[in-house]
């Protein structure tokens, strides 16, 4: 912006690194009747199935946590929202392997610490290996042995980089995972760069007492 007085460019760029959350967590108790829907949605559906679940979708007191709060402020943005995330998770053809590795690849390029923490957690219920995973962060192509996953991994790594695929990985892609399996990838990774959007946007990180991931040095992995 340009200060009035001085008429210098001053904090042009917005701030990196943690911060205080800009949009503050709301009670449950405080919620109208279209925001406790967006909340029932998330906290009653199937992300809430797991008995045991890798992370925490509401804090003690029961407030969202991750990109769930910024649901709540716009019921007719946030319900659709978290139905398509929940179509992804839940309803498409991927393997619950193949569709964490896709994640974890937007993740790790939006270095999104809060995406990163819960879909680590979701990849190790699914058999994700430590090196598998610290490759994904580090933003190192995983050793994976199932042509699928390879593939999957290369058209996330290419979307995410590029905004597009090249033909031999469209190809490639259209070939081992079909188009309607391709339509879900592309529409994955454009739902968790939002996501990842929103929570950078608002500072959202990790929950209290939780470690941040460990990004590569910058220049290294996908920057």
């Amino acid at each position: 912006m340009i200060d009035p007085v001085t008429g210098e460019r001053v904090n042009d760029r917005p701030r990196r690194g943690p911060s205080p959350t800009r949009l503050p967590l709301l009670l449950p108790g405080s919620l109208s009747e279209e925001q406790r829907a967006v909340y029932e949605a998330v906290t009653g559906g199937p992300r809430a199935g797991d008995r045991n679940p890798p992370f925490a979708l509401a804090d003690d007191i029961g407030r969202l946590q991750g990109p769930f709060n910024a649901m709540l402020y716009s019921p007719p943005v946030g319900l659709p929202l978290q139905d398509l995330g929940a179509a992804l998770r839940f309803r498409t053809g991927f393997t619950k392997r193949e569709r964490e590795i896709a994640t974890l690849v937007v993740a790790a390029h939006l270095r999104s610490d809060f995406e990163w923490y819960a879909h680590e957690r979701i990849g190790r219920r699914q058999g994700l290996a430590d090196e598998e995973t610290d490759a994904l962060r580090e933003g190192r192509a995983p050793m994976l042995a199932d042509v699928r996953e390879r593939v999957v991994y290369e058209a996330a790594r290419q979307l995410v980089a590029e905004g597009d695929l090249a033909d031999a990985v469209y190809t490639e892609a259209v070939a081992t995972l079909g188009r309607t399996a391709l339509v879900e990838l592309v529409t994955l990774v454009g739902y968790y760069q939002a996501l990842a959007l929103q929570l950078r946007v608002f500072r959202v990180g990790v929950p209290d007492g939780e470690a941040t991931p460990e990004w590569p040095a910058a220049g290294d992995g996908y920057e």
